[in-house]
């Protein structure tokens, strides 16, 4: 079974994060919300509220087959000043695990060097972080172990793609026919 953690800061995208944590437990991911703020509540940039499976010094990064990083502000900006997390996402990205982030997330990536050489996509206005990046407007690309989303219409072809990336092709289209999604 495919292990996902799903980073949670205050002021995150709600959609972004938990249709994509949806999708995944459908697909049948052991998917795990982690609160990077010390407290398992989480509200997110519409004020919607929501708890955490776990906290992070809870959890042990090393275990995730992918590291899930929503968007939304200032939920970003958390996750990207989290230590433990960087640290995490350095170690998954060394040893080819999977990293996926959402809208303003892969700035996190970029700003950190992890998408040199890469094709990737942001939320517009959030491309000049991506360094060294062939940027594209692509809704949802993956280059190597790292998948990068557009945005909020992005999320369910971010968790199709990571479904298909886990499970196979099949298994993406069976969740796909299974919430009578035909976009992608």
């Amino acid at each position: 079974m495919s292990k996902v953690f799903a980073f949670l800061a205050d002021g995150l995208e709600e959609v972004e994060c938990l249709a994509v944590v949806d999708v995944l437990r459908r697909a049948g991911a052991e998917v795990t919300l982690v609160s990077v703020t010390g407290s398992r509540e989480i509200t997110g940039s519409h004020h919607i509220h929501f708890q955490a499976d776990a906290l992070f010094d809870e959890t042990a990064a090393e275990e995730a087959d992918v590291l899930f990083l929503p968007g939304g502000m200032p939920g970003t900006n958390t996750l990207k000043a989290h230590e433990g997390l960087k640290n995490a996402i350095c170690k998954a990205n060394k040893q080819g695990r999977r990293i996926a982030a959402i809208c303003a997330a892969p700035s996190i990536l970029g700003e950190m060097g992890l998408l040199k050489g890469r094709t990737a996509t942001c939320y517009p206005g959030f491309e000049d972080k991506l360094e060294g990046v062939s940027y594209t407007r692509q809704g949802v690309i993956t280059d190597g172990n790292i998948t990068t989303a557009r945005g909020l219409g992005y999320a369910l072809d971010l968790g199709i793609e990571l479904i298909r990336l886990l499970m196979g092709p099949q298994h993406a289209q069976m969740v796909k026919d299974s919430i009578q999604y035909d976009q992608v």
